[in-house]
Protein backbone atom coordinates (compact mmCIF):
# COMPACT_ATOMS: atom_id res chain seq x y z
CA UNK A 1 0.00 0.00 0.00
CA UNK A 2 1.22 3.78 -0.50
CA UNK A 3 2.06 5.91 2.82
CA UNK A 4 -1.23 7.89 1.27
CA UNK A 5 -3.36 5.05 1.40
CA UNK A 6 -3.66 5.63 5.39
CA UNK A 7 -5.28 8.04 7.80
CA UNK A 8 -3.63 8.28 11.47
CA UNK A 9 -6.91 5.72 12.58
CA UNK A 10 -6.52 3.48 10.01
CA UNK A 11 -2.29 3.13 10.31
CA UNK A 12 -3.05 2.09 13.99
CA UNK A 13 -5.40 -0.58 13.47
CA UNK A 14 -3.18 -1.88 10.70
CA UNK A 15 0.44 -0.85 11.33
CA UNK A 16 1.04 -4.19 12.90
CA UNK A 17 1.05 -6.27 9.63
CA UNK A 18 3.29 -3.75 7.55
CA UNK A 19 7.00 -4.54 8.88
CA UNK A 20 8.42 -3.15 5.22
CA UNK A 21 8.96 0.16 4.00
CA UNK A 22 9.86 0.98 0.23
CA UNK A 23 11.49 3.99 -0.57
CA UNK A 24 11.91 4.62 -4.43
CA UNK A 25 14.84 6.73 -5.45
CA UNK A 26 14.75 8.06 -8.72
CA UNK A 27 17.80 9.62 -9.67
CA UNK A 28 16.87 12.13 -11.71
CA UNK A 29 19.51 14.39 -12.39
CA UNK A 30 17.61 17.41 -14.06
CA UNK A 31 19.78 16.58 -17.48
CA UNK A 32 16.77 14.42 -18.53
CA UNK A 33 14.45 15.58 -21.44
CA UNK A 34 11.01 15.20 -20.15
CA UNK A 35 10.48 12.42 -22.41
CA UNK A 36 13.59 10.63 -20.67
CA UNK A 37 12.20 12.12 -17.13
CA UNK A 38 8.42 10.27 -18.05
CA UNK A 39 10.26 7.26 -19.22
CA UNK A 40 12.60 6.86 -16.03
CA UNK A 41 8.87 7.62 -13.80
CA UNK A 42 6.74 5.02 -15.54
CA UNK A 43 9.67 2.31 -15.22
CA UNK A 44 9.73 2.84 -11.73
CA UNK A 45 6.22 3.14 -11.30
CA UNK A 46 5.72 -0.17 -12.67
CA UNK A 47 8.47 -2.24 -10.25
CA UNK A 48 6.46 0.04 -7.33
CA UNK A 49 3.50 -1.58 -8.51
CA UNK A 50 4.07 -4.83 -9.49
CA UNK A 51 6.11 -5.44 -6.10
CA UNK A 52 2.91 -3.55 -4.60
CA UNK A 53 0.76 -6.10 -5.92
CA UNK A 54 2.88 -9.12 -4.85
CA UNK A 55 3.31 -8.09 -1.05
CA UNK A 56 -0.24 -6.30 -0.13
CA UNK A 57 -0.48 -5.80 3.68
CA UNK A 58 2.79 -5.99 4.20
CA UNK A 59 4.65 -3.54 2.46
CA UNK A 60 4.50 0.11 2.30
CA UNK A 61 5.40 2.56 -0.57
CA UNK A 62 6.93 6.04 0.81
CA UNK A 63 7.28 8.97 -1.57
CA UNK A 64 10.25 8.55 -3.55
CA UNK A 65 13.50 10.76 -3.17
CA UNK A 66 13.53 12.06 -6.81
CA UNK A 67 16.73 14.16 -7.59
CA UNK A 68 20.09 12.54 -7.73
CA UNK A 69 22.17 14.69 -5.63
CA UNK A 70 26.44 14.27 -3.98
CA UNK A 71 24.64 13.67 -0.86
CA UNK A 72 21.63 11.17 -1.91
CA UNK A 73 23.74 8.35 0.41
CA UNK A 74 23.47 10.39 3.55
CA UNK A 75 19.71 11.45 2.86
CA UNK A 76 18.55 7.43 1.75
CA UNK A 77 20.34 6.25 5.12
CA UNK A 78 18.84 9.05 6.91
CA UNK A 79 15.18 7.80 5.82
CA UNK A 80 15.93 4.35 6.58
CA UNK A 81 17.13 4.89 9.90
CA UNK A 82 14.04 6.43 10.62
CA UNK A 83 11.50 4.87 9.36
CA UNK A 84 13.63 1.47 10.87
CA UNK A 85 13.49 3.48 14.26
CA UNK A 86 9.77 4.58 13.83
CA UNK A 87 7.60 2.37 11.95
CA UNK A 88 9.08 -0.41 10.45
CA UNK A 89 11.35 -3.54 10.41
CA UNK A 90 12.80 -3.38 7.16
CA UNK A 91 13.60 -1.02 4.58
CA UNK A 92 14.33 -1.57 1.37
CA UNK A 93 15.24 1.15 -1.71
CA UNK A 94 13.96 0.52 -5.08
CA UNK A 95 16.84 2.31 -7.17
CA UNK A 96 15.34 3.08 -10.91
CA UNK A 97 18.91 4.50 -12.03
CA UNK A 98 21.03 6.57 -9.46
CA UNK A 99 24.36 5.40 -9.03
CA UNK A 100 23.72 3.71 -5.01
CA UNK A 101 26.12 1.15 -3.81
CA UNK A 102 24.74 -1.40 -1.92
CA UNK A 103 27.95 -0.38 0.23
CA UNK A 104 27.28 3.16 0.49
CA UNK A 105 23.27 2.75 1.91
CA UNK A 106 24.54 0.54 4.78
CA UNK A 107 20.86 1.51 6.94
CA UNK A 108 18.80 -0.42 3.95
CA UNK A 109 18.18 -3.94 4.41
CA UNK A 110 18.01 -4.34 0.49
CA UNK A 111 18.78 -2.18 -2.62
CA UNK A 112 16.95 -3.41 -5.10
CA UNK A 113 18.22 -1.35 -8.42
CA UNK A 114 15.72 -1.91 -11.16
CA UNK A 115 18.48 -2.18 -13.77
CA UNK A 116 20.42 -5.17 -12.26
CA UNK A 117 17.06 -6.40 -12.57
CA UNK A 118 16.86 -7.11 -16.27
CA UNK A 119 15.53 -3.93 -17.54
CA UNK A 120 14.52 -5.23 -20.98
CA UNK A 121 12.03 -7.80 -19.30
CA UNK A 122 9.81 -6.08 -16.19
CA UNK A 123 7.97 -9.27 -15.36
CA UNK A 124 11.45 -11.06 -14.53
CA UNK A 125 12.76 -7.97 -13.23
CA UNK A 126 10.11 -7.55 -10.60
CA UNK A 127 10.26 -11.69 -10.01
CA UNK A 128 13.42 -11.55 -8.63
CA UNK A 129 13.15 -8.22 -6.87
CA UNK A 130 10.55 -10.01 -5.19
CA UNK A 131 12.87 -13.16 -4.09
CA UNK A 132 15.30 -11.19 -2.79
CA UNK A 133 12.88 -9.68 -0.49
CA UNK A 134 11.64 -12.66 0.91
CA UNK A 135 15.08 -14.00 1.40
CA UNK A 136 15.47 -10.99 3.88
CA UNK A 137 12.54 -11.41 5.92
CA UNK A 138 13.06 -15.44 5.78
CA UNK A 139 16.44 -14.26 7.30
CA UNK A 140 14.82 -13.56 10.68
CA UNK A 141 13.41 -16.41 10.61
CA UNK A 142 15.88 -18.94 10.81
Amino acid sequence: MKFSDFDSRSWEEKSGFFDTCLIPFTGLTGRESPPQAVEKLEKLRDYIDGIERLFKGRIVVYPAIQYDSDKKEEIINEICHNVKSSNFRYAIVLNAGGALSAEGILESDLLIDIKGFLDDNRVRGIALAAQEIQRIWQKDMK
